[in-house]
């Protein structure tokens, strides 16, 4: 790889260690206006609590809105990080390794961002733990038939498996860290955290082995998870969700959302700490080449959605399609096809793929594009369903709007802290992809 023939392996740990430095100017100036609107999110929520769901938007018949819009968003962009860290390393795409790490913390953050949402939902979040079932003094039990519960076990189960996932490729280079701070207390911290990591061959043998195990057992994780997200609408009978097509059709979407996030984040760090040699065009070209074959799923589910709904001669569905583009919210559905559809299209051309700035700009508008699709499906459906008498407009309060921004900024406040914690990019695995130095052994002439 010619864009990063310049690099060594003394000079990988030094550049990487590097942004574990002090918080310069920059990362600051990113993190203090972050805790800002963190705060103000937490003030919205307080107001809720305080003063009950009735300072939400919710109205006759839409009690599914900006909350849930925002779980099924955040679960989505999760599933990016185990595609590119899993299964892209089961596939041994190189184009993931300088990237992959990022991927993992986003998906560890966006499934806690996401879990925060079933809970302010409920309206009463101090009862949250009567979703566990578990068995109890007052002979509660769940309701197995309730969505809400089937959305505890996705997020428990995919942020346990992620986060072993994540720390375990993290292993290696925490260790690297730990040899070159001076500072004793972050000594103490990443001395614990490596597990006494001494890189023999017989700790890497077993450690590749453990990692291509949970890769393969990460892999199903996308198809089941972001499934039974979907089953959460598809198992009703209203129209516009009851349909066959829910479940790859939500995992086309999450990988397709999840793929721009990365971007949108990867490019300010690339700028902030120089780390063009590491994240290459040539990363950013193998994610563009997914975004064009996942945004082409999700805009043919999208005119599968109308056939279905015409083809099934039912007046409820095609009414709902009808309704989706030409009325009150037609709008926001015309955003969503723009931002997925249409604005990727120039990643078909090389030169675009290759583009930062113009890379940037579309990884923006997909994330755009992607919430305005889970208000949609949610949203409309609700507000039309079989009953004319019981058709109702729903618009967010400012208050759900205020917990939908302090939600990104709390995303973002984990991401800031990670990447001055912990190596942002992995050590080891961008050793494997540069030339093996000579050793100066006499008598070894190898180039």
């Amino acid at each position: 790889m010619s864009e990063q023939s310049t690099l060594t392996y003394a000079r990988v740990n030094e550049d990487i260690i590097r942004m574990l430095d002090k918080p310069t100017v920059k990362w600051l100036a990113l993190f203090i206006p972050t805790l800002g609107f963190v705060g103000f999110g937490l003030f919205c929520f307080i107001h809720q609590v305080y003063s009950g769901l009735g300072v939400a938007g919710y109205r006759h018949p839409v009690f599914w809105g900006v909350y849930i819009t925002d779980f099924v968003f955040w679960v989505g962009i999760a599933h990016s990080g185990t595609l590119i860290s899993a299964i892209l390393y089961l596939f041994r795409a190189n184009f993931r390794m300088s990237i992959y790490r990022i991927a993992e913390a986003m998906t560890v953050f966006a499934v806690l961002t996401a879990g925060l949402f079933p809970i302010i939902h409920l309206g009463r979040p101090w009862n949250f733990y009567w979703l566990f079932p578990y068995p109890n003094q007052r002979e509660l039990w769940v309701n197995f038939k309730s969505p809400l519960l089937w959305d505890v076990f996705a997020v428990s189960t995919y942020l346990t498996v992620s986060s072993l996932f994540f720390f375990l490729g993290l292993i290696p280079d925490i260790a690297a860290v730990r040899d070159k701070v001076k500072d004793v207390p972050r000594k103490i911290a990443y001395t614990v955290l490596s597990l006494g990591w001494k890189g023999s061959n017989w700790e890497w043998l077993h450690y590749t082995r453990t990692y291509l195990f949970f890769a393969a057992f990460a892999t199903p994780l996308v198809l089941s998870v972001h499934s039974v997200v979907s089953w959460d609408f598809a198992m009703s009978n209203l129209p516009g969700w009851h349909t066959t097509i829910f479940a790859p059709y939500f995992v086309a979407g999450a990988i397709f959302s999840g793929l721009g996030m990365v971007i949108t984040l990867t490019v300010p760090i690339r700028k902030i700490f120089h780390l063009e040699e590491y994240i290459t065009l040539d990363n950013y070209d193998g994610m563009a080449k997914l975004i064009i074959m996942t945004s082409l799923i999700v805009g043919y589910a999208y005119g599968v959605e109308f056939f279905l709904a015409w083809y099934s001669g039912s007046p409820y569905e095609w009414g709902q399609f009808y309704y989706r583009v030409t009325g009150q919210y037609a709008l926001f559905y015309w955003i969503m096809i723009v931002c997925n559809v249409i604005i990727p299209i120039p990643l078909w051309f090389k030169a675009v793929r290759r583009n930062v700035k113009a890379l940037f700009i579309i990884s923006i508008f997909i994330n755009i594009g992607m919430w305005f699709e889970r208000f949609n499906i949610i949203v409309i459906s609700l507000s039309q369903g079989f009953d004319p008498a019981a058709w109702g407009i729903y618009m967010p309060s400012w208050v759900e709007i205020g917990i939908t921004v302090g939600s990104f900024a709390w995303f973002f406040m984990f991401f800031l802290i990670f990447i001055k914690t912990l190596p942002a990019v992995s050590i080891a695995e961008m050793k494997e992809i540069l030339p093996v130095p000579n050793k100066g052994i006499k008598g070894d002439h190898a180039g």
